[in-house]
C-alpha cells in the first residue's frame, strides 16, 4: 500500500481538487451543504496526503522524488512529469493547510457557493500543479490555472472596489506571465539540450555537466525569468496589485492569494531561474537585494499609514516578501534557507490574518479603523487569536516567523550589510504599524455598535483558526524537521551559484 501510494501521491494531489471541481459542476446549485462538505473532504484529503510527502520524503537520498512520467507531445520535448524535493514538499504542505482552513473559512459563503467553491478548488489545482511539475511547459499551465481563477473570485465575491483590483491584478500578472513566458520559450530554444525539452530534470542535468548557456545569453535571459515571476513575488515596484487584491478579494480568496499564490513567483526563480542561469543570477541577484529592501521598507511606511485592516495586510505582506527576496538573493544555504522557510510561515500567517478579518468584516461590513474598537471584549476568541497573529507577524520568538527571518538576516549579512540593516529597521517598522493595528481594532472603549457582534462558537468555526496558529506555534518552537527538509532541495541550488561565482572570478 505504501509503494502504491508513493507511485501516485503526486499526482492524487493534482486531481483531487480537480475532481472536486468536476463533481460540484454535476451537483444542483440548491445543494449547499453538499458544495461545501465536498470541498471540505477534497480539501483534508490534500492535506493528509502532504503530511505523508513530510514524512516520507527521504531526505538522505534527496533530489527530486516521487516521480510521475508520462509522454505527452514526444516531438516537442512535453511531459506529463511531476516530482518533488525539500523545497517543494514544505510548499505543498503549505498550500494543503491553507486549502483546508480557505474551505472551512467558506462554510459561511452564501451567494452562488457552488462557483465560489469550483474556482477554489480550479485554483488549488494549479497551485499545486506548479509545486509538484518538473515539465516547464504544465509547469507554465498550471501557473496560468492558479491565476485566472483569482480574477473571478475577486470580481464576483469581493467586497470594495472590485472591479479596479480585479483589472488590475490581471494586466500586472498577464503582464508578468508574458515576459516569463518569454523566457521560457528561451530558454527551450537556447540549445541547452542536444534536442529542445521542456524537461526541467533534463536542462538542469545539461547545466550540471557545464553545458549551460555562456555569461552573455545567461545576462539576458536571467532578467526575463526574474521580471515576469518577481511581479507575483511580487518584487517592488511591480507590487501595486497586491494590496489592493488582497483588499477586495473574500476570505478564502485573500487567504490563497496571500498564504500561496505570492510564492509561485519566488518558488519559480528558485526552481528555475537560479539552477538554470547560475552565471545570470550572480550577476543580477546584488540588484534584487536593493530592490528588496524598497519592499521592505516601502511596504511598511505604507501600511503604517493605512487606515483599511486587509491594506495594513497587504502591505505588510509586501514587506514580508522583500525579506524572502533578500534571504534568496543571499546565495547562502541559511539565507535562502530561511527564504523558503518564511514563505511557509508568511503563507499561514497572512491566511490566519484574512481569515480573522473576514470573520468580523461578515458581520460589520467594515474593516476601518476608525470605526472600530473594544472588539475583544466582544469577541475574545477573534480577538486573541488576531493578537496572536500580529505577535507571529512582528517576528516573536515561538512563532515560525521568527526563526525564519532571524535566518534571513544572518545568512544575508555577510553580503548584504547595508540591506540587512534596512530588514532589521524593518522589523521595528512592522512592530509599530501591527501593534497599532491592535489598539485601534480591539483595545479601548467599544462602539455600541458591535454590542451584537458574534464570537467564533463551537469547534467547526475554530477550527480553521486553531490549525493555522498552531501551525504556526509547533514550527515556531520546533523548526528544525521543517529546516532540514528545506536544506535537502536548497543546498544544491546554492553549490551551482558558488560554483558559478567562482567560476566568474568573484
Amino acid at each position: 500500500m505504501n509503494d502504491l501510494l508513493a507511485q501516485h501521491v503526486l499526482l492524487l494531489l493534482v486531481l483531487i481538487p480537480v475532481v472536486v471541481t468536476t463533481a460540484l459542476f454535476f451537483i444542483p446549485a440548491d445543494r449547499h451543504s453538499v458544495h461545501r462538505w465536498l470541498s471540505v473532504s477534497g480539501a483534508g484529503l490534500t492535506g493528509l496526503l502532504a503530511i505523508w510527502l513530510f514524512f516520507n520524503y527521504d531526505q538522505v537520498t534527496r533530489g527530486f522524488q516521487f516521480m510521475v512520467e508520462h509522454e505527452w507531445v514526444p516531438s516537442l520535448g512535453i511531459q506529463f512529469k511531476l516530482g518533488v524535493d525539500g523545497v517543494s514538499v514544505a510548499m505543498v504542505m503549505l498550500t494543503s493547510i491553507v486549502y483546508v482552513a480557505g474551505a472551512l473559512v467558506s462554510m459561511g459563503v452564501k451567494k452562488r457557493v457552488k462557483d465560489f467553491y469550483i474556482l477554489l478548488s480550479a485554483l488549488v489545482a494549479g497551485v499545486f500543479g506548479v509545486f509538484v511539475s518538473l515539465d516547464l511547459f504544465f509547469f507554465y499551465f498550471f501557473y496560468e490555472l492558479a491565476v485566472v481563477p483569482m480574477y473571478l473570485l475577486i470580481g464576483y465575491w469581493g467586497s470594495t472596489n472590485r472591479e479596479y483590483a480585479t483589472m488590475k491584478l490581471t494586466l500586472y500578472l498577464t503582464a508578468g506571465a508574458f515576459v516569463a513566458l518569454l523566457g521560457l520559450l528561451l530558454v527551450y530554444f537556447s540549445g541547452i539540450t542536444e534536442t529542445p525539452t521542456f524537461d526541467l530534470t533534463k536542462i538542469l542535468a545539461a547545466v550540471d555537466a557545464g553545458g549551460g548557456l555562456d555569461f552573455a545569453q545567461q545576462k539576458f535571459l536571467f532578467p526575463l525569468l526574474l521580471i515576469g515571476f518577481a511581479t507575483i513575488a511580487p518584487m517592488w515596484p511591480l507590487h501595486t496589485w497586491s494590496p489592493g487584491g488582497h483588499a477586495a478579494a473574500p476570505s478564502a480568496a485573500s487567504m490563497m492569494h496571500a498564504g500561496v499564490l505570492m510564492k509561485l513567483g519566488s518558488y519559480a526563480i528558485i526552481r528555475i531561474a537560479l539552477p538554470i542561469l547560475p552565471e545570470g543570477a550572480v550577476y543580477w541577484l546584488p540588484w534584487v537585494a536593493v530592490l528588496c529592501s524598497f519592499n521592505i521598507i516601502y511596504g511598511g511606511y505604507v501600511a503604517l499609514n493605512q487606515k483599511d485592516m486587509k491594506f495594513v495586510i497587504g502591505y505588510s505582506s509586501s514587506s514580508h516578501m522583500g525579506y524572502v527576496l533578500l534571504g534568496v538573493a543571499s546565495m547562502t544555504v541559511l539565507g535562502m534557507d530561511g527564504a523558503v522557510f518564511l514563505m511557509f510561515a508568511h503563507g499561514v500567517m497572512t491566511a490566519l490574518a484574512f481569515a480573522l478579518i473576514g470573520f468580523f468584516y461578515d458581520q460589520t461590513h467594515t474593516r476601518m479603523l476608525d470605526d472600530l474598537g473594544g472588539l475583544l471584549h466582544q469577541v475574545p476568541f477573534i480577538g486573541i487569536l488576531f493578537v496572536m497573529m500580529a505577535m507571529a507577524s512582528l517576528g516573536l520568538p515561538g512563532f515560525a516567523n521568527f526563526a525564519s527571518e532571524l535566518m534571513v538576516i544572518v545568512g544575508s549579512w555577510e553580503r548584504y550589510p547595508i540591506a540587512t540593516i534596512l530588514a532589521v529597521f524593518g522589523l521595528v517598522i512592522g512592530a509599530t504599524y501591527l501593534l497599532r493595528t491592535v489598539r485601534a481594532a480591539f483595545q479601548g472603549p467599544m462602539d455600541p455598535r458591535w454590542e451584537n457582534l458574534q464570537d467564533a462558537k463551537g469547534p467547526l468555526q475554530r477550527a480553521p483558526f486553531l490549525l493555522l496558529v498552531g501551525v504556526l506555534m509547533l514550527f515556531g518552537i520546533y523548526p528544525l524537521p521543517l529546516v532540514e527538509l528545506i536544506s535537502t532541495g536548497i543546498e544544491p541550488v546554492v553549490e551551482t551559484l558558488l560554483a558559478a561565482e567562482a567560476s566568474m572570478g568573484g
